[in-house]
């Protein structure tokens, strides 16, 4: 997939206004350039405005839509039904803020990850995150992006994902590698 080439939408497709969180819908015909296209997701320029498109509707675009059967469905518990916090992490890495080509991880937002056994009904994990603005509208979507990518691990059945502002963010919370490859170091 070439970033920054124009393409046309084969369909009406949801969309929401990055960064105030507004949904729109995008008619078919409508010119958008990608910008950038991360772990699921699209951000697309359109008409000087950033959208961004959920992995589902992928197809608008003419790509392909990844299967993304909800697998925390009727999950067995595996192995000794612990989670892997490693994986969890993993997962995390997949999750990416819609302006910044770089996973919330590296860029510092998850201030804390905890696990605990709910007996024979699994596990829940809890996470606290933060946002690179205050007023960031796409909290919310950041949010349900990271609780549904960690609800597909095994042994997890449930996912609170909270955003707090208490540290404010800064450029300092971001991994040495993040700031190197966005030049803020």
């Amino acid at each position: 997939m070439q970033e920054n080439k124009p393409i046309t939408l084969e369909r009406d497709c949801d969309a929401v206004l990055i960064p105030v969180g507004t949904p729109i819908e995008l008619p078919a015909g409508t010119v958008v350039l990608i910008t950038q296209a991360l772990g699921g997701s699209y951000t697309v320029n359109v008409n000087g405005n950033l959208a961004r498109i959920a992995a589902k509707d992928a197809d608008a675009l003419g790509f392909e839509i990844e299967d993304q059967a909800d697998k925390a469905v009727d999950k067995k518990m595996t192995g000794d039904g612990r989670v892997d916090e490693d994986l969890v992490w993993e997962q995390l890495r997949t999750c990416y803020d819609p302006e910044i080509p770089i996973n919330i991880v590296d860029l510092g937002l998850i201030y804390a990850c905890n696990i605990s056994p709910l007996g024979t009904d699994g596990n829940q994990v809890d996470i606290v995150m933060t946002l690179t603005a205050a007023g960031c509208g796409m909290g919310d979507f950041l949010a349900e992006d990271v609780r549904a990518k960690v609800l597909t691990l095994p042994n997890v059945t449930e996912v609170n994902v909270s955003v707090t502002f208490d540290p404010p963010w800064s450029q300092e919370m971001m991994s040495e590698a993040a700031r190197l490859e966005t030049g803020m170091y």
